[in-house]
């Protein structure tokens, strides 16, 4: 596995880089989440880049962009043993080279779930992607869908630009009790822990019910006072249409939907989601 940090280096070396090419974007602080995606991704390319870089543009005031955690050299090893075949670890000048005047407008795509909580942050996100997508120029690139919003923006990005560049979106992996695994899961304190997987088993329970009775009623309301009677506020508890993220209607006409909420404890905010279809 070959480890590049400028991006002249990077350059180089993809120049280099034969074959088909897989991208797997990452903030660092890799777990089993990650892994799949790269795993994933050196089963459909040749050559797998896995990006290492904590994207300031997509951090709000008062966010954890100072704290959020950053283990290089463990990550390096994960990498590695997942297939990975170069790990790019960029500095900030690398990418912002000077004042980021423009950026990529996600549009009211960004304004919905997270968006709401977090003006900005999926302007930032995109903008960032963007420039991986530019520089890197995978065939495929492989995201996540436990962010299932960022997913559906990225898709609506790689075809509004005419990105040559194939986005897949990889399952949720989660631990033997249901919590998806996230880099800010350590943040939890020991009882926030114990309570978290109920997030899951209640987004579960709800789908249930949505693809049998085809109608949304009093669905949402339930899930929200059920989540309520954890020790965390709830943000959010919505149903969209995936991945238009258009608003869904009380009866469900066929196709695919996200059921997406998320709550935050002390120093923790959660996010988890279902993708699910109606027949």
């Amino acid at each position: 596995m070959k480890i590049v940090r400028s991006k002249l280096e990077f350059q180089q070396t993809r120049s280099r880089l034969q074959g088909v090419v897989g991208l797997v974007p990452t903030m660092g602080a890799l777990h089993e989440g990650h892994l799949s995606l790269i795993r994933q991704a050196k089963q459909e390319s040749d050559q797998v880049v896995v990006t290492i870089f904590i994207n300031p543009l997509q951090f709000g005031e008062g966010e954890d962009y100072e704290t959020y955690p950053r283990t290089p050299e463990v990550d390096l090893e994960k990498a590695q043993s997942a297939g990975a075949d170069v790990v790019w670890l960029p500095e900030v000048h690398d990418l912002y080279e000077q004042k980021q005047i423009m950026m990529i407008d996600v549009g009211e795509l960004g304004e919905e779930l997270c968006g709401k909580n977090r003006p900005g942050h999926f302007n930032g996100m995109a903008t960032v992607v963007m420039k991986f997508l530019q520089i890197i120029r995978p065939d495929r690139a492989y995201f996540g869908q436990k962010d299932a919003q960022q997913l559906a923006i990225i898709k609506q990005m790689a075809t509004d630009f005419l990105i040559n560049t194939t986005i897949v979106g990889g399952p949720t992996v989660r631990d033997h009790d249901g919590l998806a695994l996230s880099s800010r899961n350590q943040y939890l304190t020991e009882q926030e822990r114990k309570d978290a997987p109920e997030l899951y088993q209640t987004l579960r329970k709800a789908v249930a019910e949505l693809k049998e009775n085809k109608s949304r009623k009093d669905v949402l309301k339930r899930v929200t006072d059920a989540l309520s009677n954890m020790e965390a506020s709830v943000e959010y508890v919505e149903l969209k249409t995936f991945p238009t993220l258009q608003a869904s209607t009380n009866e469900l006409p066929s196709g695919e939907y996200v059921l997406a909420a998320a709550i935050r404890y002390s120093k923790a905010r959660l996010i988890d989601n279902i993708i699910f279809t109606v027949e």
